[in-house]
């Protein structure tokens, strides 16, 4: 039997550095991530044994309860892509305004980042994950200003997220495919996976959180009952953990799709902590995002904490729901 070849994160990151993506400054950028990620692993699977847990009594920006594991997560974010010298601003879901890097003034680098996604489900060992977006510095002759994180999900340079469950998973894009590398713990190292990552066409599974289904919009109930319809024939089934990374990942692998539309007119999912990295991610899989009319990566931001419904999956299931949806808003 063919013994199949171990490559680990770092090598990757050097082939790609040499063969496509040629800068160490963004190599250094994903080293910098991966080790956030060893970091929060080690506590996340410690959880229960140290005081990580719970509460801090505090509420962020976005009006959600603090968890202890958040703040941590996102500091040790934080402080990761502050070392390397390559980031000259960050911005957190948790945060209200940036991080301007003082270290890095002529980093070329921004990454926005979702810290501890799913925070909710911490208490009950269900899997969470961290998301990641980064965009490269338009101009470099001037000081990094706030309004450079506002930018289409189009010009990402790469994103990814890493989820921790049984196992831990860094799953990433530079916009050249999507591979996975899973935490060998007794390593310390992430170890290539999941190769060239492709998201199945045929639709499997669906997510969304049916609690809501009456405070949908008329048109997006009616695609969810002719969806319902349809997945008795076509053995579509439904899959919901409600952590976003969880529901994301096994769609990824499997063929699904995750809706979070509005709720009473209302969005819950940020643009650029949340739908951009997914959206760019899946894209590259093969599939689509949507917030039900445009593509996700074409939305101008307006603000840092901007939110969007999202529609996310197989692309030909996500033009149906544009379809769908704009025929039945002027039906």
């Amino acid at each position: 039997m063919e013994r199949k070849e171990i490559i680990t994160l770092e090598e990757f990151i050097i082939q790609r550095e040499k063969a496509e993506e040629g800068s160490g400054a963004f190599s250094q950028v994903l080293r910098d991530i991966a080790l956030a990620a060893r970091i929060i692993h080690f506590h996340v699977n410690r959880a229960g044994l140290e005081d990580i847990l719970g509460s801090t009594g505090r509420v962020n920006v976005q009006g959600e309860e603090v968890q202890k594991l958040d703040e941590f997560a996102n500091e040790v974010f934080r402080k990761a892509l502050s070392r390397g010298g390559q980031v000259c601003m960050v911005a957190s879901e948790e945060d209200e305004e940036p991080t301007f890097i003082e270290n890095a003034p002529a980093g070329k680098y921004i990454v926005l980042y979702d810290p501890l996604d799913g925070s909710s489900n911490i208490d009950v060992n269900v899997p969470i994950g961290s998301i990641f977006s980064i965009y490269q510095r338009k101009d470099m002759m001037r000081p990094v200003q706030k309004e450079d994180a506002l930018r289409k999900g189009v010009e990402q340079i790469a994103a990814g997220y890493i989820i921790y469950g049984s196992s831990t998973l860094l799953v990433y894009t530079a916009g050249n495919g999507v591979n996975g590398f899973t935490l060998d713990p007794s390593y310390g190292e992430f170890f290539l996976s999941h190769p060239n990552i492709q998201m199945p066409s045929k639709l499997k599974y669906y997510s969304f959180n049916d609690a809501n289904f009456n405070k949908f919009s008329p048109e997006v109930q009616r695609y969810i009952e002719d969806l319902r319809k349809r997945a008795v024939e076509e053995k579509i089934s439904s899959r919901y953990v409600g952590s976003l990374v969880a529901d994301f990942h096994r769609n990824l692998l499997k063929g699904g799709l995750f809706m979070y539309p509005a709720v009473s007119g209302k969005p819950k999912l940020r643009l650029l902590y949340e739908a951009n990295p997914m959206a760019f991610i899946v894209e590259q899989a093969g599939g689509a995002a949507s917030d039900g009319t445009q593509n996700i990566l074409t939305i101008q931001p307006q603000q840092l904490h901007q939110r969007v419904p999202l529609f996310i999956g197989p692309k030909d299931e996500i033009q149906k729901i544009q379809s769908y949806l704009l025929t039945h808003q002027t039906a």
